[in-house]
């Protein structure tokens, strides 16, 4: 608008652009360029409103601030944009969002598709989306929270906490479930499915795959398919729910389940125990992995207890510490600006409306909502407590993390047990972790990363923080401060779309970016 309002005045005469006045046109051209003025004036507004009626990049924000140059991550972002635009169509997803953040300072936010097809509301960064099982690692941050302050031991027994949650036995003993059991998925209390013996198939099944992709020698041919069997986790179409996979024994058809699809409001956390609490364990606890959102219900009622005051309070709180203004409860009651609909697909493959839900029965496994731009915070709030371990002399006036460095990679260590999730990922509390793992030379490196998935009705998301070597030439000499990484928030309005790979591929491209720049930056030194 601005420009053409120059234009405008440039033609009638007034404006000089710093170089004194123009001659005046002769009388006949002073319409004629006012007219022309005008147009192109109209043509800036429209410019600058295109984004609100294209179904494509809606409220794109590409920052470029601190160290980087301006545009220094148009090729990560032209590639990921196109990665995710066709992940987007291929799933028939109606609206995607995305952020990335390097070192800290969000450098790509946009939305894509629309985020309320039948009013044609588009997607935008700003818009508010179920994250579904990110809410986990939301909810860690209270238990360690309170771990640290002396509130909350890990390892006694729930019931400590919790006394109406019925003590357990396990095959006619008495065994016990802790709150580190919880967070790390190893208690034996269920997930939605409610038949053990189908659990116990589908996880012999799965530890039967896992042994044969073990013992057999990678070929060519093998490299090729692993290749793309990871290519097709970025559209696959089976539900990628609170951590689903077939390897931690839960059904494909989670979201058949009855209890997927509950709409009672539950008042208190202590009264959603009451779905699961009488059923019994699945297995022995800490002997297996079996992924379990109720597990994390019962959690939330042991960090309610420790905390002194209500769950959901607690949890608002650390937000507003996290400065996470956009992150809350997935209420229907409350107006919630910028909250977008929810979509499934029906047997002919025809998009409707997501069923309605009431998900206050997993506040802390499922039960939140949030924008990319919160969940970058999030993220590098927990890098940067992570990675201020590393510094054995740190600046003055260094602000602590939110939480301890130990703490941290308490929570990114995985138990010695059994893979949870599939060949790259474990399962520590509350996070999937990818180890550092490169087999032969020149081969496929593994990258240190940790990351946590959601599938929720009408809802994916996807949190991956890919820390920063920091040994790596480019850096090494340096000074760091951390964060010192890339993370990618992704959250889709659509079910069942697996988004992990893809922000994975998403993170590298911003890091070749990244390492790129600073070899710019030392060559130019030198």
């Amino acid at each position: 608008m601005l420009r053409g309002l120059m234009v405008l005045r440039r033609a009638a005469g007034l404006y000089g652009g710093g170089r004194g006045p123009l001659p005046p046109p002769p009388p006949f051209r002073r319409w004629r360029l006012l007219g022309a003025g005008l147009g192109l004036a109209a043509l800036a507004v429209g410019a600058s409103a295109a984004g609100d009626g294209q179904e494509e990049g809606h409220g794109e924000k590409q920052r470029q601030r601190g160290p980087w140059r301006e545009g220094g991550f148009g090729r990560a972002v032209a590639a990921s944009r196109d990665l995710l635009r066709r992940v987007k169509d291929e799933v028939g997803a109606p609206g995607i969002v995305i952020g990335v953040s390097v070192d800290g300072k969000e450098v790509w936010s946009e939305g894509m598709g629309y985020a309320d097809v039948e009013n044609r509301v588009p997607c935008k960064p700003e818009t508010v989306l179920r994250i579904a099982s990110i809410s986990k690692s939301l909810t860690m941050v209270a238990v360690a929270k309170l771990w640290e302050e002396g509130k909350l031991d890990l390892d006694a027994p729930v019931q400590t906490y919790v006394p109406e949650f019925p003590e357990k036995e396990y095959e006619g003993k008495k065994v016990t479930v802790t709150t580190r059991l919880l967070a790390s998925h190893l208690s034996g209390i269920r997930h939605y499915e409610k038949d053990i013996s189908k659990v116990k198939e589908e996880k012999e099944k799965a530890n039967r795959v896992l042994k044969t992709a073990k013992d057999s020698t990678k070929s060519a041919q093998k490299e090729k398919e692993d290749r793309a069997s990871e290519k097709n986790d970025l559209v696959k179409a089976s539900p990628e729910r609170e951590g689903s996979n077939t390897k931690s024994g839960k059904k494909k058809g989670e979201f058949e389940h009855e209890e997927y699809y509950l709409k009672e409001k539950f008042d208190h956390v202590i009264d959603s125990l009451n779905i699961f609490k009488n059923d019994p364990l699945f297995f022995k606890p800490g002997s297996q992995f079996l992924y379990s959102t109720h597990g994390f219900t019962l959690l939330s009622a042991v960090v309610e207890r420790a905390a002194g005051q209500k769950f959901t309070d607690y949890m608002l709180q650390i937000f507003r510490d996290l400065d996470m203004s956009t992150t809350g409860l997935d209420d229907n009651e409350p107006l919630i600006y910028n909250r977008a609909r929810y979509y499934i697909h029906n047997k002919k493959g025809r998009l409707i409306n997501a069923p309605y839900v009431d998900n206050s029965y997993k506040w802390a496994g499922g039960g939140f909502l949030s924008t990319v731009g919160d969940l970058l915070k999030f993220g590098n709030a927990m890098l940067y407590s992570y990675q201020l371990g590393s510094l054995t002399n740190p600046p003055i006036g260094q602000l602590p993390g939110y939480l301890k460095p130990s703490t941290i990679a308490m929570m990114w260590t995985p138990p010695n047990t059994e893979v949870s999730r599939d060949k790259d990922g474990k399962y520590g509390m509350a996070w999937f972790v990818a180890e550092n793992k490169q087999e032969c030379g020149f081969c496929r490196h593994q990258r240190h990363h940790a990351f946590h998935t959601g599938g929720a009705v009408g809802a994916s998301s996807v949190l991956l923080i890919l820390p920063e070597e920091l040994d790596s030439e480019a850096t090494r000499s340096l000074s760091l401060s951390p964060p010192r990484g890339v993370v990618v928030s992704i959250i889709c309005n659509m079910q069942s779309v697996s988004l992990s790979s893809t922000a994975l591929k998403i993170a590298t491209e911003f890091e070749k970016d990244k390492s790129a720049q600073w070899t710019d930056l030392n060559s130019s030194q030198d």
